[in-house]
């Protein structure tokens, strides 16, 4: 759960960055509300305000290898926008709210294009290849954060999801997430800039080991 405070600075950050593209705060706050509701839906366990601080807090120890930070911020509001555990396309709806929202709002289309691509890349189809642009780089390092997290904060984190995802059976569950660890495990590299790395790598690789082990270990 998110404090007042940190709601409050979220939106301020908001129309600041709404600011860049010439957005008055008249018509920020609105799409501010809209996406602060979706985030504050009571299924979202994980997937809700608090991981979108962590990601910025994140995402701005990394933007000083791009040009581009404002479309990785904007990506980085919308990317879970929509999120339905039972769906294949959240990435796609969400994009298209992004464009649905901030077009009106005078935000360039190049701009949306950019947003939308970078959106597309979140739903993490694990290739190996490293990511074309240092904005994705960004983004996904972000979103992925989290596997990096110190232990405790790494189990608050597997928890909310199997929360999320309360609607599966236990057995069903636990295979479906491990595979997920795998594929993960699997990958070169879980984090693609070099800071995310250094600093994330080897304690990703320990928290979804251990994870997967109880996942294994309760079966």
């Amino acid at each position: 759960m998110i404090s007042p405070e940190r709601r409050a600075a979220l939106q301020q950050s908001w129309a600041k960055l709404l600011e860049r593209y010439r957005v008055p705060a008249a018509d920020a706050y609105p799409v501010f509300d809209v996406l602060a509701a979706a985030y504050s839906a009571p299924d979202r366990h994980y997937h809700n305000l608090e991981h979108l601080a962590e990601m910025f807090r994140v995402a701005a120890r990394l933007t000083s290898i791009t040009d581009d930070p404002g479309a990785v911020q904007l990506a980085i509001w919308f990317h879970d926008a929509v999120y339905d555990p039972r769906a294949a396309d959240n990435e796609a709806r969400s994009a298209d709210l992004a464009a649905t929202l901030l077009g009106p709002v005078g935000v360039p289309r190049a701009e949306l294009e950019r947003v939308d691509r970078l959106i597309h890349a979140t739903a993490h189809l694990l290739d190996d290849r490293p990511p074309g642009d240092r904005e994705t780089m960004i983004l996904l390092d972000a979103d992925l954060a989290i596997l990096g997290a110190a232990p405790a904060r790494y189990a608050r984190y597997a928890e909310a999801i199997r929360r999320e995802y309360a609607w599966v059976p236990e057995a069903d569950y636990r295979a479906g997430r491990a595979r997920v660890l795998d594929r993960f495990l699997a990958r070169p590299r879980v984090f693609w800039t070099d800071l995310a790395f250094q600093e994330g790598e080897q304690q990703a690789r320990a928290n979804m080991t251990a994870e997967r082990a109880r996942l294994v270990g309760a079966g």
